[in-house]
Formats: C-alpha cells, sequence, structure tokens
C-alpha cells in the first residue's frame, strides 16, 4: 500500500481528523436514539417496542454495521503507517474490560437475556483479527470481507450449517442455526466484515482524505463539537448512555405508568398464533382477540396481564373470559 501521511502514521490528539471523530459520535448518537426507542418499549412506555419491528431491526443493523466499519478505518488510522503496540494494547485492554463488564453487568440485571457477545466484544476480537488486514493487499481484504459477510446467508440458504456450529462455545461466530437469546448479539459473522470493509475504505482513502478540505475540517458549531467530542471518547459514552437512558425512563414510568395500549398489538398476535394451533380460523381468532382485549380491560385485568403478574385468581378469570370470547366469536 501507498505510504500514509506522518501524521496519520502517528496521529497527535492535535492531529486527529475531526470528521471521523464526528462520524463517529453520529453512529453512537444514532445507536442511543435506538437504544432510547428499546427502552420506551421495554418499559412499556409505548404501544409497542418499534425497535423490535423489521425497520427498528434494520435500523439496528445498519448502526451497528457502521460502528464496526469506522472501527476498521480507526484501526488503519491509528496503526496503518507502523504498528504501535503500546496505545493498541491499551486500547485493546480497555474495550476487553468494558466488554467484561458490560456482560457481568447484564448476568445480574437480565440473567435470561445477558449480553455474552455483544458489539464490544464483537469489537475486541475483531481489532485482533484485523491486524493482518492493515498489511494485505487491499484486494485479498476485500475479498474476505465479502467472505465473512455472505458466509451465514450462505449456510442457511444452502442449509449447510454443521451441527457443531451451534454449540454454546461457538455462538460468538453465529454461523450455527440458532440465534440465542440475549439482549445485544454482534457474532464475528457477519460483523467482522464490517471491520475488514473499514480497513479497505481507510487503506483506500484516508491518504487522499488528509489531503482533502474534509480532511482539514473543524468544527465550529456547537453540534459538530458535541458530535466530535463524543467521538474521541466512543467507549466512555457507549457505555454511558444506556444506564443513563434506562434510569430517566424508569423515572417516568414510575411516574405516569406504562401506555394504556402497551402490547396490544403482541397481544393480538400471540393470542392469533395460539387460536390457530387451536384450530380456530383467522377471521374467529380475530373477533376473540378483540373481545378478550375489551374484557381484560374492562375488569382491570390488562395492566397486570401485560406485566405477567396475575394473581391465581385473577389468571382463572382472565382463562374463564377467553373461554367465553372464543365461543362468542364462534357464533
Amino acid at each position: 500500500m501507498a505510504a500514509l501521511p506522518r501524521r496519520l502514521a502517528a496521529p497527535s490528539p492535535a492531529g486527529r481528523l475531526a470528521v471521523i471523530d464526528a462520524a463517529r459520535g453520529a453512529a453512537l448518537a444514532a445507536m442511543a436514539l435506538y437504544h432510547g426507542t428499546w427502552d420506551l418499549g421495554f418499559l412499556r412506555l409505548t404501544p409497542e417496542n418499534a425497535a423490535l419491528t423489521p425497520l427498528g431491526r434494520a435500523a439496528a443493523h445498519g448502526i451497528a454495521g457502521s460502528f464496526l466499519a469506522l472501527v476498521g478505518v480507526s484501526l488503519v488510522l491509528a496503526q496503518g503507517g507502523a504498528f504501535r503496540p503500546r496505545p493498541y494494547l491499551t486500547r485493546l485492554a480497555r474495550i476487553g474490560l468494558a466488554a467484561a463488564a458490560i456482560s457481568l453487568a447484564t448476568r445480574v440485571a437480565f440473567p435470561e437475556s445477558w449480553i455474552f457477545f455483544g458489539i464490544l466484544h464483537c469489537i475486541a476480537v475483531s481489532s485482533l483479527l484485523a491486524l493482518p488486514a492493515l498489511r494485505m493487499p487491499v484486494a485479498l481484504v476485500a475479498m474476505a470481507a465479502l467472505a465473512v459477510l455472505a458466509a451465514p446467508t450462505v449456510l442457511a440458504w444452502r442449509d449447510a450449517a454443521p451441527d457443531f456450529l451451534d454449540a454454546p462455545a461457538l455462538l460468538a461466530l453465529g454461523l450455527g442455526r440458532t440465534v440465542p437469546v440475549t439482549n445485544d448479539y454482534v457474532p464475528l459473522f457477519p460483523w467482522f466484515g464490517c471491520v475488514l470493509a473499514g480497513i479497505c475504505a481507510g487503506r483506500l482513502g484516508l491518504p487522499r482524505l488528509a489531503r482533502s478540505r474534509l480532511g482539514s475540517w473543524r468544527p465550529a458549531s456547537r453540534g459538530g463539537r458535541i458530535l466530535a467530542g463524543a467521538g474521541r471518547h466512543s467507549l466512555a459514552v457507549y457505555l454511558v448512555h444506556q444506564p443513563v437512558l434506562l434510569g430517566l425512563f424508569s423515572g417516568v414510568v414510575a411516574v405516569t405508568g406504562p401506555h394504556p395500549r402497551a402490547g396490544e398489538a403482541s397481544f393480538r398476535q400471540d393470542y392469533a398464533q395460539t387460536c390457530a394451533v387451536a384450530g380456530g380460523a383467522p377471521e374467529r381468532c380475530r373477533a376473540a382477540a378483540e373481545c378478550l382485549l375489551e374484557r381484560l380491560r374492562g375488569e382491570g385485568l390488562w395492566q397486570a396481564a401485560g406485566r405477567g403478574t396475575l394473581s391465581g385468581e385473577e389468571r382463572a378469570r382472565a382463562v374463564t373470559l377467553s373461554q367465553a370470547c372464543f365461543m362468542q366469536a364462534s357464533e
């Protein structure tokens, strides 16, 4: 590869590319927006959790992909000219410790869906695996990126994933058929491919960017300075933003209570699936679901049912209402 400019080989805090910091800050802002949307749905402050819809999941994938691509660009920016082991290992240790802390915290807070391989875990492992790509021919790196990105889709399409890839120890690869229950799952396949793509983009584009007007850009507005500052301290912002958002919205729900229509759409969907398994016709199942929802709300059982806190007597009453609605819908 062509030699990088001196300031890219050994960037100083004053010689950073502010546009890369701002791009990283924008990715963090998008991630915070997604997590805030998830928190609102999780705490039932919105009718449904928009973060779990197809559009929400697509947004999450786009945000994670952009963030991981910027990891690759940053590796080139920091290590592309000459490998500097001390800052590299220091950064890797910080990310690894943060990933371990998240696993420990979520194991306590969400034992059924704790984070064993989320985005920080993926960044840490990818930062190790990506080192050879800083020196390999760019064409080979691009081919590797495409292979990693495509591997899960190809295996699923051909139904060719061997059973051993579903072993718990190999779930971090993301090549098996099992989708684990976890609050953040960013396996190496396909996501390491985004890091490799970022390395390709960095090796091809950073020398030109550094010489361009965009490369010399410095934020003048308050918003630009905030984005660039967040990008310079991305790990700290990532670790802090979700506890702050979750704490803030938990305080709101403690005062306002959940949204009165929270969970209705998912209730209708779950009821329709259960009703269909029992042999009910689609129209009958929809009518029974509407009837049951209205009666649960009328008898003050809806909120407790949504939280899963019905007492034994209330659960028996809900079952009686369900049976009555199903019979009424069949008339």
